[in-house]
């Protein structure tokens, strides 16, 4: 299984809310630039938090790619979601490659949780950070990290 791990672009500093902030222009640039990592994939979904920068950067992918599939919206996708009951929800999606669109700390806690088999070692992703999972299991200490792309800045 091929698991895709990507934190939403840079956002607005302040909304009325932190589920509310927005994407900058930079932030759309940063993912239009990690998307191109994903052309040519059997991407199976595209599960995204529902705070709006991650909605947001899921439908940049979804149409940099020509996914014509919808983006699942899920509740446990959120900055402070808990890794173990993300990897609980992941088994009920069958799909070879699937791409999990979410947040820090939560991103970068699953990975480390899915390769190291603990949380004292989360992954470093910056906004709009793309990591590449590979693995027979998607299970705590189960899955290799092929690779980690972070956007250009400048």
């Amino acid at each position: 299984m091929r698991l895709w791990l990507l934190r939403h672009g840079q956002a607005e500093a302040q909304a009325r809310s932190d589920a509310e902030r927005a994407l900058t222009a930079h932030g759309r640039e940063e993912v239009r630039q990690v998307a191109v990592q994903l052309q040519g994939r059997r991407l199976g979904a595209i599960l995204a938090s529902p705070y709006v920068r991650a909605q947001q950067t899921a439908a940049l992918v979804r149409e940099a790619l020509g996914f014509t599939d919808g983006i699942h919206t899920v509740p446990w996708l959120t900055p402070d979601s808990d890794p173990r009951e993300v990897l609980k929800q992941l088994d009920r999606y069958a799909q070879d490659e699937l791409l999990l669109v979410t947040h820090q700390p939560l991103v970068g806690a699953l990975a480390g949780l899915l390769i190291h088999g603990h949380r004292q070692q989360p992954l470093t992703m910056h906004t709009a950070s793309l990591a590449e999972l590979d693995g027979d299991l998607l299970a705590a200490g189960a899955m290799d990290l092929l690779a980690v792309v972070h956007p250009q800045h400048g």
